[in-house]
């Protein structure tokens, strides 16, 4: 979209504010603390934790953490403990966890910290087995504290990765003596990785927070976007031209944004004209061509199917399917084992039993027209 002052609200933002609340009331019944939310990406999930969520919190008197692990994968454990040092004092603690990403023998540190809390930490932050002790000492500065503190972790899924189950656990085992006052909202694009997360027994998180689809925007988020636009627009787009574009793009926000960015700044070739451009850029080869060349034979075909609304792919019809696709005799093993990989790999979702989804609904669109030019 049109960019903004980073200092100024987005004008462009579709508040939430009774769904904000709807959550931060159910915290403060005290009969849960922590909730999970799953949408596919580009769906306004990130957007209404940071700009509706954080700020209704912070204005009930919560302290406030937040963390998109998607931007840490590697490190999960590093940006989890400095999204909390912010949570305490953005300045002070923060520039004390400053080597966390760098690897250094020693952090000591033995100081009045800015906010009023005494510290002395000191941690081998160059390996990666003290990321636990590090997480219990900003957390034994926060429990000082006299707020209580809403944490938010974005893309979750992050977290169930094998090679991150010793912090996992650590986490857990650290959140469980908090509930009182700390409250925690999970959430992520891989439903399938977050259902396994809480309702797999083998996993750290297992029956920790119940897990539920983020509410999707819809009419409402298109009529208050073409609104703002009109103001700003000297040719109108029409309540029916907006909703048009929305479903052609899969009802995604951040693709409709694209379409409303486009038809400002080239109005005179008309909506039309912006839409096509909009679904030329988003589901274009260049954006998916490199993904599609590193998957295997089988899971190109499994996910083609998916992405075309085909189930039962371990029956008689969608096997004669696949080994159509593939051009040998595709067993049910075959379909199993891509399945597997492309769930591992969170390009798709299990909804139910037969029943599955491509995550990425971009990916999605590309796959359908490709396979209509293919077959």
């Amino acid at each position: 979209m049109i960019q903004n002052d980073a200092a100024k609200p987005d004008p462009w933002h579709f508040p939430r504010p009774v769904l904000a609340a709807a959550y931060l009331d159910a915290f403060d019944l005290k009969l849960s603390s922590a909730r999970g939310l799953f949408a596919r990406r580009r769906m306004g999930k990130t957007e209404f934790l940071q700009q509706d969520l954080l700020p209704a919190a912070r204005e009930r008197g919560y302290l406030v953490a937040y963390t998109n692990l998607w931007d840490n994968r590697a490190a999960p454990d590093a940006a989890l403990v400095s999204a909390l040092a912010d949570a305490l004092e953005p300045h002070g603690v923060k520039a004390l966890f400053a080597g966390l990403r760098r690897p250094v023998r020693k952090l000591k540190a033995g100081a009045k910290i800015p906010g009023g809390v005494e510290g002395s930490i000191e941690a081998e932050l160059g390996s990666a087995e003290n990321k636990a002790s590090q997480l219990g000492e900003v957390l034994k500065q926060l429990d000082g504290q006299k707020k209580s503190l809403l944490l938010v972790i974005d893309e979750a899924q992050v977290l169930a990765g094998a090679n991150h189950s010793n912090f996992a656990h650590a986490l857990r085992a650290a959140l469980d003596v908090r509930k009182a006052h700390i409250k925690v909202i999970f959430a992520g694009s891989s439903e399938t990785t977050l259902r396994a997360m809480f309702a797999r027994a083998s996993e750290p998180f297992y029956n920790w927070a119940p897990l539920e689809p983020f509410p999707l925007l819809g009419d409402e988020f298109v009529d208050f976007t073409i609104a703002l636009m009109n103001t700003l627009a000297r040719h109108q787009l029409t309540r029916e031209q907006g909703k048009h574009a929305f479903t052609e793009l899969h009802h995604t926000p951040e693709f409709f944004k694209r379409f409303v960015e486009r038809y400002m700044l080239y109005q005179t070739e008309g909506a039309d004209a912006a839409l096509e451009h909009t679904r030329s850029s988003v589901f274009s080869d260049e954006h998916f061509l490199k993904q599609w060349s590193a998957m295997s034979p089988a899971d190109q075909a499994v996910v083609t199917l998916i992405a075309r609304g085909e189930a039962d792919l371990h029956g008689a019809a969608g096997l004669k399917r696949l080994s159509s696709i593939l051009g040998i005799a595709a067993t049910k093993n075959t379909a199993s084992h891509a399945l597997r990989r492309l769930q591992t790999e969170n390009m798709v979702t299990r909804l139910s039993i037969g029943e599955y989804r491509v995550e990425d609904e971009a990916f999605a669109e590309w796959l359908r027209r490709r396979a209509t030019a293919a077959f």
